[in-house]
Formats: C-alpha cells, structure tokens, sequence
C-alpha cells in the first residue's frame, strides 16, 4: 500500500517485450517480499539502460560517499560506448561474413532447442508422475530456469499441450504454496515464450483456477503471480478471461499491491477490454466503481491505463443511456473532469488527454445525466482553458486533416457542440430532454456561453484553419439559437462577433461562409434592434452583397457553391463535427447555390435598398475619416521644404484622427480601412517612397530629410502622452491586417512518394515528385531559336536563374563555347522537397503520407554540399551569382511573368494563386506547365541598397531611415493587396519608430534646445517608454506560419509559399519569437534541425531520423579558450554536434556540454584580454573586476584599439574565435553566458549604430554627448540666424562654465592611447571645433574605433553559418536566442514543468521544502543552482518548458543518516537525486554547499 500514488520513470514504459529475465529472479526467493522487490530493481535497471541521454532509473537508489558531485559516471561509459558505434562506420566487413555467421547462429539455436525440448520432455514427465511435494518443487524450479530462457522453437503444439494440464494441476495444489507459485509462474514463461500454448492453457481450465486465487488470497506472492499470468494471458483471449470473471479478480484487491503490480493487473483489464461484447456488460460494469476510485491516484501510468479502459467500456455501452447514466452514477464524470485539469498533479499524454475528452462527449451525447451533470460542473470553464493554452496550429493532423479525432481542439470543439442540442426532432426524446433543462436552468447555458464564446473567437481570430474554424462557427451558431437572455447579447458585443463574420465572409470555402451567414440571419432575426446598426458599421453588410455579385457572376461555378474534394477523403467538412456517419452520407450537406440562397434572404428579409446605397450606407464616423484623410492627402500639396507648415497642419489633422479613434462612439476596423486614412498617412509620412522602387541616384532620395523630420513629429504625437496613444494605433492597424490579408496556407496532397528525374537544371536523380514544363517561344520571338516541345522535368525548388542557365545554351542562336562552360559550372543544387501538390488554406483537403526511408539521408548529403559552398549566404548558388550575370531570358505561365528571385515551384504557385479567383488544388501544380520564354531586356532595373551601411557622415536621420527602407517591402504585396501593402509599412514604421524611440525624441530635444524652444540642459533627459514588442506580433500571420512550417513541403524556405519569406525578411516583427525561431533553424540548417519538440524525440531521446552526427572533443578545463580554439579549428565548419568530455573525469554528454560553453563565456569575459569596454564607474571607488571576469552594468561592448597597437591582432583573433564559438552554439542548441549589450546585439545584426546607442554601452557618456550636441545645434542654429541680437542672448555655455574653460582634450575618454586623428590629443576643445570633437568621440566609439572587431567577430561566425539568417530577430529575442532566458524562475510554473519520482510526489515535504528555497535563493544563487543540475545557469529559450530532458527530481537513498548525505546530479539527464532531510534548514545548509563546493568536475555519486 505504501506504493500507492507513486510515479515511475518514462523509460520503464518501453520494457522489453520479453521481460521473463526479470522474472526469473524471482524464482530464487518465495517470499513476496523479496520477489517484488527484485523484480521492481530490476525493471527500473532494464527501463534505465534502455535509455541515452535520459537515463536516471538505475541511480534512485546509490548513495555517495563523494562531496556532491555531478554524476555522470557508470551510465554514461555505457553511454559513450553507444556513441562511438554510431561514429564509425562498420557496413565495410558485414557483406563478406554476414553468411557463415548466419548460419554458425542457426547451428547453435537449433542445438540448444534440441536440448531444450529434451529437458522439457523429462521435465513434463517427472512432474507428471511425481507425488512428493519436494520432488515437485524442485522440478518446477528447474522448468522455470529452462522456459526462462528456451525459445519458441523449444516447444511444439503436443508438449504445449501437456505441458498446460500438467502445470494447471499443480496450481490447484492446495496444500504447498511454493508449488502453487512456481506452477504459476511457469505458466507465465510458458505464455510468454509460446503465446499458441494461451488456447490450451484456457482449454484446461486455468482461468478459473488463477481468478479464485485473487478473490480469495492466502498468499500475496501467489497472487501477484497470479497477475502476471493474466497479463500474460489476457493479450491472446482477452473474451475468455472476460467471461472468467477476471477483471473483478484482479481488480478486487488492487490496493494491496505495490504501484508495479497495479500497473500489471490494469494493463490485463486493458487488454480485456479491447473486445468487450455488448451481451453481457454485466463483467466489466461491475468494475467501474473501481475504475473510477483509481483515477484519482497520482501514478501516470496506471492512470492512464484506467482511463483507456474507461473509454472503452464507454464506447461500448454509447448506444444504451441506461448504462451511460449507471456510468455516471459512479462518479466517471467528475473523476473524468479532475483529469482535465491543467495544474492537475496527474498530467496525461496527448492521446489519452484526447480520449478522456472524447469520453465526456460520448457520455453527453447519450445520456440526459451526463448531459446535466456536464453543465452543473461548469464544464465550460475547463474546456475554455483547454482551447486558450493549446496551440491552434496543432489542431489538425498533417497526415488526416478530416478524420483525425485524435487531436485536442477538435475534441473539444466535438464535445461543445454535443453540449449544445440542435432544434429537437418529434421522436427524439432525448434531444428534448437536454432542450429543456436548458430552457429551466437559462443561467447555466449563459455561464457556459460566457466561457467558451469569447475563447472561439478569438480562435477564429487567430487564423486557425477551415475545420478548427468550422466547428467554432458551428458551435457560436447553435449557442445563438438556443440563448435568449439580455446579457448574451452583450457577451456577443463585447467578443466583437460582427468583426469576425465580415471577415469569414471573405473567405473561399462555403461550409464556413454558410455557416457565418446564418449566424447573421439568426442575429438579426432574434436581436435586430441591438445589431442592425453594427451590420452596417462593421461591414457585414458589404461582404454580403459582395457575395451576391460574385454568385451573380458566376452562379453555379465550383468557386462557391462546389467544394473540390479528392476522392481520398472520409467525409465531407459539414460532417466532420457529428456523432456518426452512415456509409450512405458521404456527399456534402449543403446545396449548390445555398451561399447565394441565404445572403439573398438576408438582404431582402432586414436590409431595405436604401442601406446599400454608397453613400447612404456610409456611417457618421466613416464619413468624418474620410474626410480627414482627404486633408492628409491635401497635405502633399505643401510644398516639402517648409516643415515647419507641414508640422502645424499635420498636427491638427492627426489629433482629430486620434480623437476620432479615441472617441466614446468606437470606430470599427471596417470604418478604419474604409476611411483612406491608412494610406493617406503611409503617403504623406513617406513622401509617396514606400510605393516605388528607386535606386540612390533618383531624385526623390533629396526628400529623404525631410521624411525623417515628419516621422520625428509623427513619433513625438504619438507618444507625447506615453505608449497609450502609440498602442491604438497599433491595434486599429493588426485588425485591419487580420481582416484584409488573404495569405494563402499552401498543404501538401496526396501524392505518392517516387523516385524522378530532373532534367533541369542538372540532371539528377530525386526521391520526390518533380514538375513537369513544356517550354516554347513566345510569339514574335526571333533571336531565340525553338527548345524542344516535348515535357521535360523540372526541379520543383531551383531558382529560375538556374533554369535560365541551363535554356540559354539552348535556345540561343549562335551559341558560345565559354558562355557554356559557365553554364555547366552554375548549376544549381537543389534542395529537397516532399510534395509539389498543393492546395489552399480554406478548402477541404486530403493531405499526403511519405514514407522514403533514403529521404532523410539525401537531405543530409545535399545541404552538407551547400554548406561547402564559400561565403554562401543563400540557399542556392544561382540566387548567390544572379549579380555576376544578367537575366538572359524573361518566363511567363499564361501570359503572366514569372518572378525570377523566387524557385520554380513558389513561381507557379503565386502565379495559380494570381490567376483567377478560383483556389489551387492539387491538379493545378500536378500537371504539366506550360511556360514562353522570350529575350530579357538588356537593361535590368537598379535595385541598389539606397542606405549604404558605415559611414558616420550622413544626414541626422540617416540610422532610422535606414532600417525603415534597407530592407524594402515586396512590391508583390502592393500589386496584389494595395490596402494591406499600406498596413504592412505603417506597422514597420511604428515599429521602427518603437525600436528608435530613445533616438528620434533625443533628436527632437536638441533641436528644440537649439532653436532655443527649451533653455535648460536638464530638459534634455528623455524618458521613454516602448510599446511591448508583443503588441506588434500578428497571430494570425504567427499561427499560419505555424501551420505552413510543419507541413511535409516545408524542407527549406525554398518551398514555402513566397509571402511568408518577403514577410520575414521586410517585417519580421509580425511573427512571435517562437515561430521566427524555427523559420531560423529551417533557413539556416535545413529540416532536421527544425523539430526541436520531445514528440519527435526517439525513446532513447534522441532526435529522430535526419539529426547530425555527433563527434567527442576532450577539453582541458586549465586552457579552456586553447580547447576551443582547437574545438572549432576541428568542427567548426563540420555539420556535426559537439559532445565535451574533460580529460582525467568521467562525466561526457550533454551536462559537460553544456558546461564547457559556460566556461568558455566566462574565459571571454576576462578584462585582460583586451576584448570590452570597462566600466568607467569604478573609477568611483567600485570594484570593476569580479574574480577575474568583467562586470558590465550595460553589457559587453567591444573597447575602441587603433590599428597601430601591437596587441589589436591578438584581439581580433579572440574576436574571430568568439564569433565562430556563438555561431557553433547557435547550430548545435546550446546556451550560452555571454552578457552582451543591446547595442552589440545591434551590430551582430548589421545594423549602422549612431551617438544615442551609446546610451545602451555608457549612460553617463551619452548624457553628456548629448548636452554638448545641444550646445553645439544652438551655436550652429544662431549663427544661420544672423541675428547678432539673438545670438548675444542665447547660453552657449556648459551648465554655466565655457567649453573652453571645461579643458577638454582632443583625447577618447578612458582610453587615452587612443588617437582622435586628425587632430591631436594636446590640441583642446573649444566651441568652434566643438561638433568635430563629437564626431570623433562617437566615431571611435561605436564606429571605426570597433569597426574591425565587429568585421572579426562576423567573419569568425559565418565560418559556421552565414550570419544574415540572424536578421529576422530584434536584440531582445536575439538575447534570447544566444543566451536562454533572463528570468530563471517562475515558482507558478515549477510544478507543471518539473517532474517527481522514485519517492517523491510534488507534495512530498522535501520536495515543499525544496520549492520553497527555490523561491527564496537570490539570483546568483538561482544561477548556480542551474549549472549544478543543467551544466549551464541559465535555462535555454522558453524556460523550465522546454528544458529537455525535464528536470526530474527524486528521492536519494544513502546512509542510514541521509542527514549526512549531500545532493548530487546528472546533469546529461537534468536529473537531481535529493536526499529526504529532516528539515528545511537543513536542506538549505546542504544544497548550497553542494552547489558550491560541487562545481567544475563530472565524477561518480
């Protein structure tokens, strides 16, 4: 009993299938106790080597005589044998000996099953003629031995046979409890070994003679072999041992077994269950109280045995309310509801989480009980918690979109629409039974409604896809018809559900478009007074009518009204919510023309002709924006060179908009896109520039200035009242883009997996489909000669320069020996795709299963070719070479031009997708193509970077207009979506202007100083506030990238549909961390280093098929940098992962791993390398070393050297090796302890820094920066006034002392070796040379002075992986990435991401205890106490979450005295053995000394 609750390890879930080595054990011992514990120590053994890197089984129980000390030892010399097998290759001598040793095998195994049989004969006759007791016993012992370890071809059907009577004879044996043990323990080998022998086992009554034993036990060794033998037997005739009665025997006395043997006898009811007979329920109805009792227990494994069985017994008895209410007598219920509960101490995985909830839909459905008990318990607060705190993007298989029940969100979305009865039919009793305990108890209907309604929404909010968007429409819809109360109106008001429908509106699938129209018949039906208004001023009343043009146009197309659904598919998407499925109803539900039926209803039944007037229809808001955004468009008629008339009007415009936008009547996301605001706004702020593609030379590049100076007013507008202001805006502007994007989500198809061939562009042979083109001259063409016309075969993910390489050759009239040469040099390695057909996000869709074992391993082979390729950034040497030769040729797919900086396949894509209204399905692209070429212009358009990065000497706005257009916006997005294209740049402008806040106010204050608007250099002190990056992250677009990256397709970036790559590269702000994080790993490693989850973790913990080899270095802790030098010199390039061992200790894996990057960021971090600024404050009296490493309050920024210091290449070389060290971290998945500051950050980003990031290197520098720059604008300022009156009144002076008088020297402060050149450092400031000085010191600080360390730093990391892929983050998340997360901690989430076990439950007092001083430990402490158990302080990104393996906490047994015992760890498993310590204080006393005393070595424990 005293191991009931206890948890045991994930690894002992995948024993061995053959476990009679276990067992055998306990053939030695007859006493119980002794043979449950041999068995359980040696389960947990054989569960421990099963393991990798996740072992910690095999160490519950060592004690240590050591100090505390990472414990890496015996386990992990098993470990590293492992390892060196899988490093070398031994395929080389296998083909020539595999043959003779063969058949030496065979020649043995048939030797010793010829003796086996011989002893088993003598055996079976012995034991059948012997009568003495002890004789008896010790023939059994010796069967025992011999079916422990005899094979199938042992035994044959005959001595099976005899063999079963003899043994089921003596486990009738009354009088001799050893021999009724061991008689049934052989019956548990012989099951075992020869599963035939099951059927005569039962034929000679053993069921009957096993069960007995269990109802009435005598002897608790007997019964627990009891158990086994019905496991055993139970998998082969599970109906026999049901109509034994054997799952009330081994369920009867459960409790008075330990947690192993409950597994054992839970597992036999499993196996019973699976071929339950509706005849008679009566056997496994009984068990169900039981059942019920043992959910409540705290072990994992035999929770969710029962809860299998459950689900079982509940499918059987669906069909019967009065079983399902005797089901829910029982408490299954609230039993099933405690489960569900996130924070619960049982967690469940995925599948059973999912049947538990298909279980509660089951019981609903059926039963009117259920039904009203689901409701009593709010159901509904469960489930919404469920759905907000699931990832959408996983709600859909990728294998079986339709059928898939399995998955979480579309259970739940089963189980609400159950709990919601449609409009009852006459004969259906129970329909109206659930209706009207409804209509009696309306304020359960409305808590349920307030729950779930505003959670669906915001589903549908966050682009999940057509079936998880069908069902929550499904389930709003039926909760509109049955709610009658005052208060759901408001709920529907306040969930915005008007906003929603306009926008499903527009979607192409017309199950979801039906389902949203009568959503709005119902609303305006039952509530028209309170919507009326709102249909008009939210647009749904546009979308409609828009519908019925588009179904006037074409009435009767497969657009609309047909769903083009492959023959693969299960069901229809309107019948994927409901109960059953008759095989007769396969066909869709919903009529040809029913969209065009029912919006015309709606328009002639609430919307008189009036109201689709264009004018009249217009709102008073709408009507005030649009005139507002006419004067915004007036102002592009003022002439651009008097700001100071742009800045007094634009003002007065703007604060009317934004009174507007503030205003008590709200303005509608519709109203706000309609008005032209938004593009009246992107035009005047950019002069018109962000729609056109200029090159530096155009003269629209003079009005650059000026754009600067309207984005600093706009910027101090906004944010003059702090981030409020900023924040509406940004949040009018997200909705717009949620409600006007149409970025299609692009599902691979059926298509089976095959070996082709590509011609084009280098012949080679694929594992996947490829497309098949026709190419032909265009018309009129006559300087090309005709190209075959025949199809050829394309890969799919080439880039159209290679195919324009490999056709020039070809089709050109006179044709060049060189130019042909470079042709066959130029081909271009393809990366790797699964499937070319597709089919867009919206529609029905089947999608494909790939099973290419070679897959994997090409992909490998061909991203190690393009990682050899030199100074390689892209994907695909013909984008790399595109400026070494012009386009010779122009392609066009039905008239249309291809765009040549996408591959083959994402061109034909976002052509099909251009082309007409109708979606892309998997004929589209699976066809052949047909595509002209013809002669390219010979003058390509200039698409130089307009913003040159390095050069100090620009204009003042230089740095912000330079990230805002460096990286332009695809113009694709303008000629496709012109609304959203305006969004798109709004959103980067305030995003750009979030990121330069500090920049752009401080600009605004010294020129306000200077123009003598402010008098005192006080005033100059800016105080910003930022708008959380979060508020800028779209999760719409954040979801449909999530869904698109674990589509099959998504290889490498190549084959994703273009707009999401032109998104991340001009605004990745729009994406969360965690999907630019995988969109990262995808670009800059290829697909086998995206899947970063444990579900596609191997059980040994392992990722799955397509991760790197690994390679061991050994490292000297005494000359750790050396070893990384020689680490990366090795490896650095190699695409493999690096394992470190240290040399004379035990411990390898990933815990000295881990630690070896800490120790390597510490050796970094030393002042006497000469690498970072110091901290001038310690020239205060503060410490600015810590024991040898550098305290930078702000972060690592590099010290200014000039180039003529002996010591500057040494430093760059330490550069050079620490950008290869990140880089090498970043590739392998290690975090790293590196400090560095923001504006470092800004650098390794290739971002230009100016005179206000010094603010994020030395705040008290920059502060005095800027007060001169002041000083020196005010001077400039006046002397251009050539007032002498003015002049002679402004304060030239610094805080009332004359720059002359300050003594400064031309000299860098702090680093006097410095050379401020031209001039000297004798030469003194004055205030004539006061702006030049500035110029200096800002030079050599952020500019030329660590110019060449930066240049280092990234030539040392695009060693590894070229650097640019790093774009798509900002400093913050970059942080993150290298350096795991700041906060260590979150004590609320503890307990949901660590496990207990061996001992240990999360309320056990130690573990209370523990907890507690986690909480009280300060951050060094918190620090240390990570690398003790991880080998790394800190936690990698996303916190304790995605700490893999989880931190796993158990109970350390050791002396008799664990007060004298001391923590100790593996760290390759994160895996903290605890001792049981009396008290708290004492707990506390003995971790700190471990974690202190028991760093820097990896020993045994």
């Amino acid at each position: 009993m005293e191991n009931r609750g206890q948890k045991r390890m994930e690894d002992v879930e995948e024993l061995p299938a053959d476990k009679r080595a276990c067992n055998s054990q306990d053939s030695r011992s007859s006493s119980s106790g002794g043979s449950s514990v041999q068995s359980q120590s040696q389960e947990a053994a054989n569960g421990a080597s099963s393991g990798h890197e996740t072992t910690d089984a095999d160490m519950d129980t060592s004690s240590s005589d050591s100090p505390s000390s990472h414990s890496d030892g015996e386990p992990e010399k098993e470990e590293e044998e492992e390892e060196d097998t899988d490093y070398g290759s031994c395929d080389s001598d296998d083909e020539e000996g595999e043959n003779p040793r063969h058949k030496a095998l065979q020649d043995v195994q048939w030797g010793r099953s010829s003796e086996d049989q011989q002893k088993l004969s003598s055996l079976v006759t012995r034991l059948s003629e012997e009568v003495d007791p002890s004789l008896q016993l010790t023939g059994l012992t010796e069967l025992c031995e011999v079916l422990s370890f005899c094979t199938e071809d042992s035994l044959s059907t005959v001595m099976a046979d005899t063999l079963a009577r003899v043994l089921v004879k003596l486990a009738n044996h009354e009088s001799n409890a050893d021999i009724m043990l061991l008689a049934i323990r052989a019956i548990t080998y012989l099951s075992d070994v020869y599963p035939r022998s099951v059927a005569f086992l039962v034929k000679h009554e053993t069921l009957p003679a096993l069960c007995q034993r269990l109802q009435a036990i005598e002897y608790l060794d007997v019964a627990e072999q009891c158990l086994q033998a019905l496991e055993k037997i139970s998998k082969d005739e599970p109906v026999a041992c049901l109509n034994a009665g054997a799952i009330k025997a081994v369920l009867s006395y459960i409790d008075f077994f330990s947690t192993s043997l409950q597994r054992v006898a839970v597992s036999t009811v499993v196996n019973i269950c699976r071929k339950l007979s509706s005849e008679s329920p009566s056997p496994f109805m009984d068990a169900v109280p039981i059942l019920c009792n043992l959910l409540l227990y705290e072990d994992r494994q035999l929770v969710e045995s029962v809860a299998i069985c459950l689900t079982k017994i509940t499918d059987q008895v669906s069909e019967s309310p009065e079983m399902l209410d005797q089901l829910c007598s029982h408490g299954l219920i609230h039993q099933s509801i405690h489960l569900l509960n996130l924070n619960g101490r049982t967690t469940l995985s995925q599948p059973v989480y999912n049947g538990v909830i298909g279980l509660l839909r089951k019981l609903s459905s059926g039963s009117t009980l259920a039904f009203r008990t689901l409701y009593e318990l709010n159901i509904g607060y469960r489930l919404k918690e469920i759905i907000s705190t699931y990832d959408i993007s996983h709600s859909v298989s990728s294998t079986n979109p339709i059928t898939a029940c399995s998955n979480q969100v579309h259970e739940v979305l089963k189980l609400v629409i159950g709990l919601l009865p449609s409009s009852p039919v006459e004969d259906n009793q129970l329909a109206l039974e659930k209706e009207s305990f409804l209509v009696n108890q309306p304020d359960l209907l409305q808590q349920f409604g307030a729950d779930v309604l505003p959670v669906m929404i915001q589903v549908l909010k966050s682009g999940a896809n057509v079936y998880v968007s069908y069902g929550c429409l499904s389930a709003i819809h039926k909760l509109t018809c049955l709610s009658k109360s005052a208060d759901f109106v408001d709920l529907l008001k306040n969930a915005n559900i008007l906003s929603v429908l306009a926008g499903i509106l527009s979607r192409k699938d017309h199950h979801v478009v039906v389902v949203a129209l009568q959503i709005a018949e119902v609303l305006l039906g039952k509530y028209s007074e309170d919507f009326l208004n709102s249909f008009v001023k939210e647009g749904v009343y546009f979308a409609i009518e828009a519908l019925l043009n588009s179904g006037q146009q074409s009435q009767g197309s497969t657009d609309v009204s047909e769903e083009p659904v492959p023959k693969e598919t299960v069901k229809c998407l309107c019948q994927s919510f409901e109960r059953s499925i008759s095989s007769s109803s396969q066909t869709c539900k919903i009529e040809k023309d029913s969209v065009y039926i029912l919006a015309t209803r709606i328009k002639e039944s609430f919307f008189g002709p009036e109201v689709f007037d264009s004018q009249k229809g217009l709102t008073d808001v709408l009507q005030n924006l649009k005139h507002l955004s006419a004067a915004l468009d007036d102002l592009m008629t003022v002439p651009i060179d008097a700001p100071a008339l742009h800045d007094e009007k634009f003002f007065s415009v703007w604060s009317q908009i934004m009174e507007r936008l503030n205003g008590r009547e709200s303005v509608s996301t519709f109203e706000f896109t309609e008005s032209g605001v938004v593009k009246a706004l992107a035009n005047y702020l950019s002069n018109g520039l962000h729609q056109r593609k200029f090159s530096k030379g155009d003269p629209e590049c003079d009005s650059l200035p000026f754009v600067g100076n309207r984005f600093e007013v706009f910027t101090r507008s906004l944010w003059s009242d702090g981030e409020a202001t900023s924040s509406v805006l940004i949040r009018k502007l997200q909705n717009s883009l949620s409600s006007l994007e149409s970025y299609p989500i692009v599902l691979s198809q059926f298509l089976k997996q095959r070996n082709s061939f590509a011609t084009v562009p280098n012949g080679r042979s694929t594992s996947y489909p490829i497309l098949r083109v026709r190419f032909v001259k265009a018309e009129g063409e006559t300087c090309l000669r005709d190209y075959s016309q025949d199809l050829v075969t394309v890969d799919p993910l080439c880039f159209l320069d290679a195919v324009d390489q490999y056709m020039w050759p070809k089709v050109q009239l006179e044709p060049l020996d060189s130019v042909e040469e470079k042709d066959q040099a130029m081909e271009c390695p393809s990366s790797q795709l699964q499937s070319t057909s597709i089919s867009c996000q919206g529609e029905s869709s089947t999608h494909m299963e790939i099973d290419s074992p070679n897959a994997s391993q090409l992909q490998g082979s061909q991203e190690e070719d393009q990682e050899q390729l030199p100074d390689s950034g892209e994907e695909n040497t013909s984008s790399s070479e595109e400026e070494d030769a012009l386009p010779r040729l122009l392609f066009r797919l039905e008239g249309l031009e291809l765009d040549r900086s996408l591959t083959v396949y994402q061109a034909i894509l976002l052509h099909k997708l251009k082309s007409a209204s109708e979606t892309t399905n998997d004929s589209k692209l699976s066809g052949s193509h047909t595509i002209t070429y013809e002669r390219a212009p010979q003058l390509a358009e200039s698409d130089e970077n307009l913003f040159p990065l390095g050069s100090m000497d620009n204009d003042e706005y230089h740095p912000f207009l330079s990230f805002l257009f460096a990286q332009r916006l695809g113009l694709r997005h303008k000629a496709t979506n012109p609304p959203a294209y305006d969004i798109l740049f709004l959103l980067k402008s305030l995003e750009g202007m979030n990121r330069f806040l500090f920049h752009l106010i401080c600009h605004e204050r010294i020129n306000a100083f200077g123009e003598g608007r402010l008098e005192n250099l006080d005033d100059l002190r800016v105080q910003v506030c930022p708008v959380p990056y979060a508020e800028f992250v779209s999760s719409k677009l954040t979801e449909k990238l999530e869904q698109q990256l674990r589509d099959s397709f998504a290889v490498s970036t190549c084959g994703l549909p273009p707009w999401f790559n032109d998104l991340m590269g001009s605004c990745p702000f729009l994406f969360s961390f965690e999907v630019k994080t995988k969109y990262f790993r995808l670009s800059a490693f290829g697909s086998q280093k995206v899947h970063h989850h444990p579900q596609h973790l191997s059980s040994e913990g392992r990722p799955v098929t397509g991760s790197l080899p690994r390679k061991k270095f050994l490292a000297c802790r005494e000359n750790i940098l050396e070893s990384a030098s020689k680490m990366m010199e090795l490896h650095g390039n190699q695409k493999v992962v690096i394992e470190v061992e240290y040399s004379e200790e035990v411990g390898t894996g990933l815990g000295p791993t881990l630690e070896f990057y800490t120790l390597v960021s510490r050796a970094f971090q030393n002042p006497d390398l000469g690498m970072w600024r110091c901290d001038r404050s310690s020239f205060a009296g503060k410490p600015k070393e810590d024991s040898g490493f550098l305290v930078a309050p702000s972060g690592l920024f590099p010290r200014p050297w000039s180039d003529a210091s002996a010591a500057f290449p040494d430093v760059l070389q330490k550069f050079v090796l620490l950008g290869t060290v990140v880089a090498k971290a970043l590739h392998d998945g290690r975090v790293l302890d590196l400090p560095f500051s923001k504006a470092f950050y800004k650098l390794i980003l290739g971002q230009e820094l100016s005179s206000f990031d010094i603010h994020f290197v030395d705040p008290e520098l920059c502060k005095t920066l800027v007060e001169l720059q002041a000083l020196a604008r005010r001077k400039k300022v006046f002397s251009e006034s050539q007032s002498d009156a003015r002049a002679a009144k402004c304060d030239l002076s610094f805080r009332g002392t004359k720059i002359e008088d300050l003594c400064l020297e031309f000299a860098l402060p702090g680093y006097s070796d410095y050379d401020l050149a031209p001039h000297s450092s004798t030469d003194m400031v004055n205030l004539d040379n006061l702006e030049e000085y500035i110029k200096a010191i800002v030079n050599a600080t952020v500019c030329t002075g660590i110019q060449k360390q930066v240049e280092a730093f990234r030539s040392g990391f695009n060693q590894v992986f070229p650097i640019e892929h790093l774009g798509i983050f900002n400093e913050e998340e970059l942080e993150t990435l290298l350096c795991g997360e700041r906060d260590l901690f979150n004590m609320n989430e503890v307990l949901d991401h660590v496990k207990f076990d061996h001992g240990y439950t999360s309320s056990s007092p130690p573990v209370e205890n523990l907890l507690e001083i986690l909480h009280e430990f300060d951050k060094d402490q918190q620090r240390a106490f990570l690398q003790f158990v991880t080998g790394c302080p800190r936690l990698p990104p996303g916190g304790l979450a995605s700490l893999n393996p989880k931190l796993t906490i158990v109970r350390k047994h050791g002396s008799d005295s664990s007060e004298t015992d001391l923590p100790s760890v593996m760290t390759c498993a994160n895996y903290l053995k605890l001792p049981p310590f009396s008290s708290k204080e004492k707990m506390k006393e003995k971790l700190i000394y471990a974690i202190t005393e028991g760093q820097g070595s990896f020993h045994l424990s």
